[in-house]
């Protein structure tokens, strides 16, 4: 187990220096902290976008093709991903260009989002509209709380219900609380891309392959992965209390590549809060950690907890554990403990109200 240490994630430090270029690009965006949106967004568009045009070219040398789609893998997934999903998550919470800008907000789920699998809009639509709302309980088609969260076959089945049903169950909620827009935005998009990467298919099918339809299987993937260890432990009491059905993991350059996403603890409890604010708001709040037996980490991130999980490898999720509030004395205490968190947790139907005669 550890101690609380000082926090390193990053925070947000007014530069003392900027360019004409950081002034023109905050003139645009509506939060000054998010202009590493921006160069982030044109290192994107500038290396990603060049390497799928080449592969597209009819007739290229067939050592330069292969060339560009090694590159744009090893961008795409080693480089990328990361940084632009968790940029992509921030700036649906928080709208990135302002008002006079606003056609510039769909720039990120319609022109980049579909080269990391992203299909246009269907993120915003699945988290934002559902698993917020629900914040994982069982009318959250993401939810984990029905699986065995130490078992990967109990992930594998996760993973297949949502590749198979996650678009049609997600777009059925919608519509069954009427918010018809949310259900033509993901429906739409998904049918877009499947419909683009088809009729590409015919153009050249093995660019599409790599473009398109690689990165849109490994996205699907990460995301549940991502999601299974955020929702991994959760108290059978209270499954809908943020400060229990979530995780938090500090002082790892995950946060500092991904926008301090292992903050997922209080992102659920403030969704809108400024990804730069969650250290600050972690410290200032730590006695409702304490207060509610919440889960925290240091030194790993959600993809270690969950190869550690699937693995059963709690003596490393014990090591990396904080004892915040100096609740254990062992590991071992530590461990009996996170094995309750990650129990399948059986939802009851509701009783049936019985009419008086």
């Amino acid at each position: 187990m550890k101690q609380l240490s000082q926090l390193t994630d990053p925070v947000y430090i007014k530069p003392t220096h900027e360019t004409a270029l950081d002034r023109l690009f905050k003139s645009w965006i509506r939060d000054e902290r998010d202009l590493p949106f921006v160069y982030l967004t044109l290192k994107i568009t500038f290396t990603l976008w060049p390497l799928a045009i080449i592969l597209y070219i009819p007739g290229m040398n067939n050592w330069i093709w292969w060339a560009a789609a090694i590159a744009y893998q090893f961008l795409n997934n080693f480089t990328f991903k990361g940084p632009f999903g968790l940029m992509l998550h921030c700036t649906s919470h928080r709208a990135f260009f302002e008002k006079k800008y606003q056609f510039w907000n769909n720039y990120l789920p319609w022109a980049i989002g579909p080269l990391f699998g992203q299909t246009p809009e269907g993120y915003y639509s699945h988290h934002i509209g559902m698993h917020h709302p629900e914040n994982n309980m069982p009318d959250d088609d993401s939810c984990t709380m029905i699986y065995q969260r130490d078992s990967f076959r109990g992930f594998l089945s996760y993973l297949g219900s949502f590749i198979t049903f996650g678009v049609y169950d997600t777009a059925r909620y919608h519509l069954q609380r009427k918010r018809s827009k949310l259900m033509v935005k993901l429906v739409r998009g998904e049918v877009l891309f499947i419909g683009a990467c088809v009729g590409l298919s015919f153009i050249n099918f093995p660019a599409t392959f790599v473009v398109f339809i690689l990165p849109f299987m490994i996205s699907r993937v990460i995301m549940m992965v991502g999601n299974w260890a955020q929702h991994a432990f959760i108290c059978s009491e209270e499954p809908d209390n943020s400060y229990k059905n979530s995780i938090t993991c500090i002082n790892t350059k995950y946060n500092h590549k991904c926008w301090n996403d292992g903050y997922h603890i209080s992102h659920h409890v403030k969704p809108n809060m400024h990804w730069t604010e969650h250290p600050v708001y972690f410290t200032k709040t730590l006695d409702e950690y304490i207060a509610n037996d919440a889960i925290v980490f240091d030194g790993i991130h959600f993809l270690h907890v969950w190869a550690y999980l699937m693995g059963k490898r709690y003596d490393l999720l014990a090591k990396h554990f904080v004892n915040i509030g100096d609740r254990f004395q062992t590991d071992a205490e530590i461990i009996s403990f996170l094995k309750q968190r990650t129990r399948k947790i059986t939802v009851l139907p509701v009783p049936a109200v019985v009419a008086a005669a």
